[in-house]
């Protein structure tokens, strides 16, 4: 295996990487941004009332992108398997 091959499947896992957890960063960042202004303007500032709608948003996430984010890991997997002897 050369060095391109090694780059090639750097490539393709760090980017798989990121498009598999972007939904999940996305939101819980959105919902702990949400809470935060929240938090500002009404001056309560508890940490709990961070933490519990981040984890039920992420909890949302993952229910609902789920099964995608699995077919996409499994397809990658797949095809790194599958091109192993391509490799050597």
């Amino acid at each position: 295996m050369g060095s391109d091959a090694a780059l090639h499947m750097l490539a393709d896992l760090l980017w798989n990487a990121l498009i598999i957890s972007a939904p999940l960063l996305a939101v819980t960042l959105a919902v702990g941004l949400l809470i935060s202004v929240i938090q500002v303007v009404t001056q309560v500032q508890e940490q709990s009332l961070t933490f519990i709608p981040k984890l039920i948003a992420a909890v949302v996430v993952l229910v609902v992108c789920g099964p995608w984010m699995l077919k996409r890991l499994i397809g990658f997997s797949a095809n790194l398997i599958a091109n192993i002897p391509a490799y050597f």
